[in-house]
């Protein structure tokens, strides 16, 4: 049984001072994620869902978006051990029930509050074999594995899908409203939402909001951001991408796990990590992107970039009890 609300309370803050929650690791690369429902304790565990009124509008067939990216905490740290399931009933939900076990703290636990997705150029210096390693088998999971790309030709043939994935983004109006709405273009917003893309975490300084709407044709324009883009992906050691056996939400929550524990060992390793998600979201161009990539089987669910170089200002979250129900 887990009834101990204030414990359940120093697990998830541990995620928390992330600045980022698990299910939040990419809403400051993509803004059009959604955020977690509220924790809930029912008869004696809890489950993690997705909060449908921050979903995105613009893959509503695609609610593998939602799951991709609801990860486990540190429970051990705790002296639980955790066994996490998908339960399809009703919207869906991800279960996740308890045993006493030893307490013990993990050098991913550690990283916990140091994680980031962070959107800039790193150095470009390449990992050892023992950290592409290391990366790898913390990215591998219950029918999830991961592909580990660090030649320029195979990183430039990921560069092309992610500018394509981009391009007809930046071409939709209804997606460029909806970045729009989760651009917080000053701190007081920010601080209000607690949620969506922070203006600091791309290096633009604050304004606000009626002077960004009137800018946003010259602050969103696609040449220049694929341009960005370009000089990001080059600028990086390697490109992970998480494929799944089956496109089905167990499947999905699972790459999300994965993806939760590559980003720690990353942190853990002093290495930085930032989604390129655009060939899996837009749903036309994942099935080419899947045979560039060598795939005869297998969904590529999650695309990330890696590498070293400084850390980010980081996106506002919402608070402890925005995120846990009774």
């Amino acid at each position: 049984m887990f009834e101990e609300p204030e414990r359940l309370r120093q697990i998830i803050e541990q995620d928390v001072l992330a600045g980022q929650p698990a299910s939040l690791i990419s809403i400051k690369e993509r803004p059009a994620i959604p955020t977690i429902a509220p924790f809930r304790k029912p008869s004696g565990r809890f489950y993690r869902g997705s909060n449908r009124y921050r979903r995105s509008d613009m893959n509503p067939a695609n609610d593998g978006r939602f799951l991709n990216l609801l990860g486990c905490l540190g429970f051990l740290a705790q002296g639980l051990s955790a066994q996490c399931h998908f339960v399809p009933s009703g919207e869906g939900a991800v279960h996740i029930e308890f045993q006493s076990t030893e307490k013990r703290i993990t050098p991913l636990f550690k990283a916990i509050p140091h994680r980031q997705c962070t959107r800039a150029e790193y150095d470009g210096t390449p990992l050892t074999p023992e950290e592409l390693h290391q990366l790898e088998m913390a990215g591998m999971g219950d029918g999830v594995r991961v592909l580990m790309l660090t030649s320029p030709p195979a990183m430039e043939t990921v560069l092309d899908y992610v500018v394509q994935g981009n391009t007809a983004q930046f071409n939709n109006p209804a997606f460029m409203e909806e970045l729009k709405y989760w651009i917080r273009f000053n701190d007081q917003e920010a601080i209000r939402t607690g949620d969506g893309l922070s203006g600091r975490a791309t290096g633009n300084p604050p304004i606000p909001r009626w002077l960004g709407a009137l800018l946003s044709k010259v602050l969103f324009r696609v040449q220049p951001e694929n341009e960005k883009i370009a000089r990001y992906i080059r600028s990086s050691s390697g490109i992970a991408v998480f494929v799944s056996e089956v496109d089905d939400p167990p499947h999905w929550v699972e790459a999300g796990r994965c993806y939760e524990r590559f980003a720690l060992q990353a942190t853990a390793l002093g290495i930085r990590n930032a989604f390129i998600n655009q060939p899996v979201e837009e749903v036309n161009l994942r099935p080419a992107f899947a045979r560039a990539l060598g795939l005869t089987a297998g969904r590529p669910d999650l695309v990330v970039r890696f590498g070293r170089g400084a850390e980010m200002p980081r996106s506002l979250r919402r608070s402890l009890d925005a995120v846990i129900g009774g």
